[in-house]
């Protein structure tokens, strides 16, 4: 079995299986934006965006764009049957409020610990942290998409954050191109490997030791 990376569509499809029927969910800009064209059928996620949309949908196809409709990532969308729109002060009560069910972020590093940095690299001067941090807080789960590791090969999930933090003890659970990990108060878990791939594999490539136990292969279908 060839042993490669799953796609950005494949990482989306996984966590679009973690949300339930009549989830309020929040993605955080760039990758974690697919996981709204990914949701299985029969079920209604209402996704939230920072400047002011509950019940975001897929986004729009080209040539059916409303220059009105965008969510905080700037991309053109489309909205479901009963959606809602308001001001940037509701939508970060909603936020704050613990109102929603998840929220989805990218991620530079994740701890053992779940603490979380995603918003500014070192070797660059600036970041753009967005509503993060308010969502990393205010949220009931949090899932990191992310690769599973750096362009130059080095651990993604490591032991202690080095990278500038946005939460602390935040992650519940990471979805990477080649596992499915949950943290946990005994440690991280590994749930799941990609296709072709072995829990050794997976663990080669991460710097705190993993807990392995029953790892099933990557679900992409229900």
């Amino acid at each position: 079995m060839t042993k490669a990376p799953l796609s950005r569509e494949q990482m989306a499809t996984r966590v679009a299986m973690e949300l339930e029927d009549g989830f309020y969910v929040n993605l955080g800009i760039g990758m974690p934006m697919l996981v709204a064209t990914h949701i299985p059928p029969g079920r209604t996620v209402y996704f939230q965006a920072e400047n002011g949309v509950l019940g975001c949908g897929p986004h729009a196809k080209a040539g059916e764009e409303d220059i009105d409709l965008s969510n905080a990532g700037d991309e053109n969308i489309t909205v479901i049957p009963g959606a809602a729109f308001f001001d940037s002060g509701l939508s970060f009560d909603m936020i704050r409020g613990g109102h929603l069910d998840v929220t989805v972020l990218g991620g530079f590093q994740v701890a053992q610990n779940g603490d979380l940095a995603n918003w500014k690299l070192p070797a660059r001067k600036v970041g753009s942290y967005g509503g993060a941090m308010d969502l990393a807080t205010g949220a009931k789960k949090v899932i990191v998409l992310m690769q599973h590791v750096t362009k130059e090969g080095g651990a993604r999930v490591v032991k202690e954050c080095t990278y500038p933090l946005t939460c602390r003890e935040c992650v519940d659970m990471v979805v990477t191109d080649i596992a499915v990990i949950d943290v946990t108060p005994k440690g991280l878990i590994l749930r799941e490997v990609a296709p072709g791939w072995t829990p050794q594999d997976v663990q080669r490539v991460t710097e705190p030791r993993l807990i392995i136990d029953n790892v099933q292969q990557y679900k992409l279908h229900i």
